[in-house]
């Protein structure tokens, strides 16, 4: 016989008609853990996957940056894509880099100590046939018997050259019949500029150059400009004023003189040009973190902060930047295209890089000096207009994926 107190309490019976209760669902505690699933990127917080989640639903901004990021990427590899000298070279059966490293006429069976060039016929012909002696002689007979398997000499070894995409480096100088700049052909798909260089190698180098140097002198400045206006905006009084004083009176100065003067003194130069950008670009950003700051270093949860004693540095880096960050981010596509059309326009002028510098502003000078070259002018408004259209899409999306108001569907 089984005791009472050990069976399950009864269940009544539901009165007939009578309309069944709804059966609340198992809740779990508060404290449970909340499993991650897998593909989430559980390595970024919760906010940080909600902006990823809007950025990849801004499709124009989402496509933007592949876009962008293949070109930059492909950029970066420049050297392999557009370089007057080989990728790898096989001589008696050992394999070269040419592209990083020296090598003279010598190590391939020949008399100069100079760098070889790769593309006279004579150096050709001892790569290919691995240094015979008669390649002063027929080089191209030479050539053509080696590829056709006819040469009976013992020293004969096969040897092979394996070329870039396009056979000139930025700086070329390209033999061509006619007057420079020769038009778009089979050879030079962009034609050459006034020097007889080929117009699209120049382009891929310059398009690194441009979007490397927006990127140091962006990083740079936003990292002081954002420091100098959280110390104002924070605290304020006598630090604001000082500091007001001073990006005033620095805002005023004719940097496009300072930089004519030191290139005078120093010589023209990459780092120095992007260090004398930076000191005159940083300004740009304090005044929107400023703001910022001063705004909401009276809110509530920043008083409570302070009276728990967080440390000052603690409460701007960890409570008031956060809040920040959409002011800040909304400024950025203004300094990247801001920094590319500085180095663009000093080229233009000549007072940036050397003329021998892939640049696209020393391009768009040759367009205007050679208006009977429209390839000229057409190659450098369509690498400017899409490269900058590209980044003000990225930056667009990543202002709306900061802002806690924009959704995407």
């Amino acid at each position: 016989m089984t005791d009472a107190r050990t069976q399950p309490p009864a269940i009544p019976e539901p009165m007939p008609g009578a309309v069944p209760a709804p059966v609340e669902p198992l809740r779990e505690p508060l404290d449970a853990p909340v499993p991650v699933r897998a593909g989430r990127r559980p390595w970024l917080s919760p906010l940080n996957q909600r902006r990823w989640r809007n950025f990849r639903r801004n499709g124009r901004a989402f496509w933007s940056l592949v876009i962008f990021s293949v070109l930059f990427v492909a950029s970066l590899f420049a050297e392999f894509i557009a370089n007057d000298r080989p990728i790898l070279v096989s001589y008696r059966g050992e394999l070269r880099m040419p592209i990083f490293s020296f090598y003279s006429e010598r190590a391939f069976g020949g008399d100069f100590p100079s760098e070889a060039a790769y593309t006279d016929p004579e150096v050709k012909c001892l790569i290919e046939t691995g240094g015979l002696v008669d390649c002063f002689d027929d080089p191209d007979g030479l050539i053509a018997a080696a590829k056709a398997g006819t040469i009976d000499d013992p020293e004969f070894q096969k040897g092979w050259m394996l070329w870039p995409l396009i056979p000139y480096s930025y700086d070329t100088i390209v033999d061509v019949r006619g007057v420079a700049p020769s038009p778009p052909d089979r050879h030079n798909w962009l034609g050459t500029d006034d020097t007889k260089r080929d117009v699209l190698a120049r382009v891929i180098y310059g398009f690194r150059l441009s979007v490397v140097f927006a990127l140091i002198v962006t990083a740079a400045s936003s990292v002081v400009g954002i420091l100098a206006g959280a110390l104002q905006g924070y605290f304020g009084g006598w630090v604001d004023l000082i500091f007001q004083r001073i990006i005033e009176i620095w805002s005023g100065t004719p940097s496009l003189y300072v930089i004519i003067i030191v290139f005078a003194i120093l010589g023209r130069s990459f780092w120095l040009l992007v260090g004398l950008t930076i000191l005159f670009g940083w300004p740009a950003l304090v005044g929107v973190v400023r703001a910022e700051f001063l705004r909401a270093r009276n809110f509530e949860y920043v008083r409570a902060a302070r009276a728990l004693g967080v440390s000052n540095g603690t409460i701007m880096l960890r409570h008031l930047l956060p809040n920040a960050m959409v002011a800040t981010v909304t400024m950025l596509p203004f300094l990247v295209t801001g920094a590319i059309g500085t180095l663009a326009g000093l080229d233009f002028l000549g007072y940036g890089l050397p003329s021998s510098a892939p640049s696209l502003g020393e391009l768009s000078l040759q367009a205007k000096q050679n208006l009977q070259a429209p390839w000229l002018g057409f190659t450098a408004f369509f690498t400017f207009a899409i490269m900058l259209a590209l980044l003000v899409f990225i930056f667009e999306g990543v202002r709306d994926a900061f802002d806690p108001r924009k959704t995407f569907r």
